[in-house]
């Protein structure tokens, strides 16, 4: 399949997301497979939530006019859900419901005909949230100064990457179970999950690359006319 210069890959998250960058972190690799064949976008906003984003989204994400003048979305990643499970009274919560339907409304806006940012060719790919280490991070916590109180919950995280995983499901895109792999990949023993966190909330390098491989692996599956393998670069000799 030919592939243009203008096509990208879009990736849409918290501060998960953000560190993407970082050395062999999840845009370090997925640029380094498609260089000279899709750009990676990371629009990864430390911090932000799914109530947050989408005043946001409206503004990054081209309209059906605006489409046919900037680089051509064919793959969105969606990344949330760390921070909307923040335990309240915590500004980040989001409550469990609301996340669902966020999350719902960002694949409705360029899935949906009616959309202003309707974009036939993008295909969504939604990630759950990962396991969160309360071990690690109420360390963490405790460090700052003043000394913060433990705002997350190994639960109620695990509640909303099954609600991501519903949503998954119903909107028929597909899902990389980040959680699950995790989770299981510690043997199912929280203070393990430090083979994966930095602090128990975001991902250190072997993090990302379990991640690198299930999204490449979900794409090859889903969405194969986009896998990397399947494109050629873009001026090739």
């Amino acid at each position: 399949m030919a592939a243009y210069a203008q096509d990208a890959i879009m990736l849409l998250g918290d501060s998960i997301t953000q560190g993407g960058y970082e050395f062999n972190g999840i845009a370090a690799r997925l640029a380094h497979v498609y260089n000279r064949k899709m750009d990676v976008i990371n629009r990864g906003y430390s911090g932000y939530n799914t109530d947050w984003i989408i005043p946001v989204f409206e503004q990054i994400f081209a309209t059906q006019h605006e489409q046919q003048h900037v680089p051509k979305v064919r793959l969105l990643v969606i990344w949330f859900g760390a921070n909307d499970a923040a335990v309240p009274p915590k500004a980040q919560h989001v409550p469990l419901e609301r996340y669902k339907a966020n999350l719902s409304k960002l694949i409705w806006m360029v899935s949906s005909p009616e959309s202003p940012r309707y974009s036939p060719d993008t295909r969504v790919i939604l990630l759950t949230p990962p396991p969160v280490n309360t071990i690690q991070w109420s360390v963490r916590q405790a460090s700052k100064d003043p000394p913060q109180q433990l705002d997350r919950n190994f639960e109620v995280t695990r509640t909303y990457a099954e609600a991501a995983k519903e949503v998954g499901r119903k909107e028929g895109v597909a899902v990389v179970d980040v959680w699950t792999k995790f989770w299981e990949g510690a043997g199912k023993v929280e203070a393990d999950l430090k083979k994966y966190l930095t602090d128990g909330l975001h991902l250190n390098e072997e993090g990302y690359a379990v991640v690198f491989e299930e999204i490449t692996r979900t794409i090859a599956e889903r969405y194969p006319e986009y896998h990397h393998d399947n494109l050629r670069f873009v001026f090739a000799l």
